[in-house]
């Protein structure tokens, strides 16, 4: 059954109410082009360093304002609404970087709550610890809809083969990976790991991201990317600012692909050893 879906890149500030207005205005268009699964970046609702200006400005899911647009828009367009994600505050003073799957009736379908946390340093001088301050998640879900079977990433997730591997023979057909990915990195990797991604799960791969120089002071890489699995290219958006890219995904193409390269019915288990060898004249010993 295919089905069109779009990924919508941004340029979040540090303000919700403004960020959800760009997001209504964006969803709209790529419902207008007849897209019926829509897909945000991470940190849809603020991207703000100050963790103390965020915090004053954060809500628990019930009253976040990204989590109300979202479920709304499902429902007036009648669409499979996806936030990438958005901060929620929790009750013991962390925040989870949690995604959420709106059914075209407005209800929460799926809660993806970002398992990996970015804690890195990089050459650049930027440095970042994501578990300061949010919640790392430790579910992973395959959801089952009318169109495809779906599995759920956020981000740096993409760098961890093994949720992607374990959600595909769960049955996964439709990868999903809103970022935020920095401009360093994603300029070194984020296409890499994309394709890589739809390549050996055989899946299609939809990503959204954010773009652009942020208020903040930010910088992320933008070039939101839909994939094929057979690791082709199917829309990609620039370096900078907002776009709505859209593709049409049959979900039989994963089949395809898994049939030419059955690599998920041939994997095996194996067992691990570490040896220490000494190297007497030039030959292990």
């Amino acid at each position: 059954m295919t089905f069109r879906a779009a990924a919508i890149q941004m340029c979040s500030g540090v303000d919700p109410e403004r960020n959800a207005a760009a997001m209504v205005r964006l969803v709209r268009e790529a419902a207008s082009r007849g897209a019926t699964y829509i897909q945000t970046p991470e940190m849809t609702g603020m991207l703000q360093r100050d963790r103390a200006a965020a915090r004053a400005v954060l809500r628990d899911e019930g009253n976040d304002v990204i989590a109300r647009t979202g479920s709304e828009l499902a429902r007036e367009l009648g669409i499979f609404m996806h936030v990438g994600s958005t901060a929620i505050a929790l009750d013991d003073g962390k925040l989870a970087n949690r995604g959420f799957l709106f059914g075209p009736d407005g209800k929460i379908l799926n809660r993806y709550d970002k398992i990996h946390m970015f804690d890195v340093d990089l050459d650049n001088g930027e440095s970042w610890r994501e578990s300061a301050a949010y919640r790392p998640g430790s579910e992973a879900r395959v959801l089952s809809l009318p169109f495809a079977e779906m599995g759920f990433a956020i981000c740096y997730d993409v760098r961890f083969p093994a949720l992607f591997r374990a959600q595909a023979v769960a049955g996964a057909e439709v990868m999903t990976v809103p970022a935020a990915f920095t401009k360093q990195t994603g300029e070194a990797h984020w296409e890499i790991l994309l394709r890589a991604r739809a390549i050996e799960n055989g899946v299609f791969v939809v990503a959204a991201a954010q773009a652009g120089r942020h208020e903040d002071g930010r910088e992320t890489f933008g070039h939101s990317m839909i994939v094929d699995p057979w690791g082709r290219v199917l829309a990609s958006a620039g370096p900078e600012g907002e776009a709505v890219i859209i593709a049409d995904i049959d979900p039989s193409a994963v089949k395809a692909a898994h049939d030419k390269i059955p690599n998920l019915k041939n994997g095996r288990d194996f067992s691990i050893e570490r040896v220490a060898g000494a190297v007497a004249g030039g030959v292990a010993a």
